[in-house]
């Protein structure tokens, strides 16, 4: 996949994304370290996987360090940005990329707590380290954003209604976010092809993915989603703060 961004177009800007030793946060963060930002991968538990990610872009001539930190944990991701403010500067480009919900043994409340609750935490432990003009993207599915409208599987319901209140709970701080000169913008996308998300639905539902790519016509993968979601991080903020990755048309939106 191409990387979206030209060359350069990032330099001296620095981007902390959340779940991203794996996946869509892995390649977003290679994206924006090839346009020469400096990038935090953040991890929960997986260092190896981390500091995997880190090696890649220091050997190709970038700047990254990997951080761990509980999102849920208030103190864990103070210590994160302070972290990554003395080793890298200010944080220009905040992606809220890590999610989940649909692990076992995790409790009833689980998808609440990461897709809700911690996207708050972390974005009230940003703001004192956030860059002047910076941005926050949050990513979410078009099955979550349209979750009001438009039912979804059953499996993925209750990740579902957990990402739309987080986006809920984040769009409600936008008049803090003008008043501090931040930048929001919401990354929807339809179902991504070879994420943990899309196993675990089709682990649970055989044939759901297959059927949602028949109706859609395309399912992005996850370089091409990410790509979307580097691009995000520059482009100008969209209607509503919104930027619809795909075709929405089979959603029902709000009246």
């Amino acid at each position: 996949m191409t990387n979206p961004l030209a060359p350069g177009s990032l330099d001296g800007r620095v981007a902390l994304v959340t779940g991203s030793s794996r996946g869509i946060g892995a390649d977003t963060a290679r994206y924006l370290a090839e346009a020469g930002a400096a990038v935090v991968i953040n991890y929960r538990s997986k260092a190896p996987r981390a500091e995997k990610i880190v090696n890649e872009i220091t050997t190709a001539g970038g700047r990254a360090i990997a951080v761990g930190a509980d999102l849920t944990d208030a103190s864990s991701v103070q210590a994160m940005f302070e972290r990554a403010v003395a080793e890298l500067g200010p944080v220009d480009l905040l992606v809220l990329n890590a999610s989940g919900g649909m692990e076992t043994g995790m409790g009833e409340d689980y998808a609440m707590r990461l897709n809700r609750d911690a996207q708050v935490n972390v974005v009230d432990n940003a703001l004192p380290h956030l860059a002047e003009g910076a941005r926050i993207v949050f990513v979410t599915s078009h099955q979550a954003h349209f979750i009001r409208t438009t039912p979804t599987m059953p499996e993925y319901e209750p990740v579902a209604l957990s990402k739309r209140a987080g986006e809920d709970a984040l769009r409600a701080k936008l008049p803090e976010f003008d008043e501090q000169g931040v930048e929001f913008v919401v990354v929807s996308g339809d179902m991504i092809e070879g994420t943990i998300t899309a196993t675990l639905l089709e682990r649970a539902n055989p044939g759901a993915i297959a059927a949602r790519k028949e109706d859609a016509g395309k399912l992005y993968n996850v370089a091409e989603f990410a790509a979307e979601v580097a691009s995000a991080a520059v482009e100008p903020i969209p209607a509503e703060h919104t930027r619809y990755v795909g075709d929405v048309s089979g959603f029902a939106q709000e009246g």
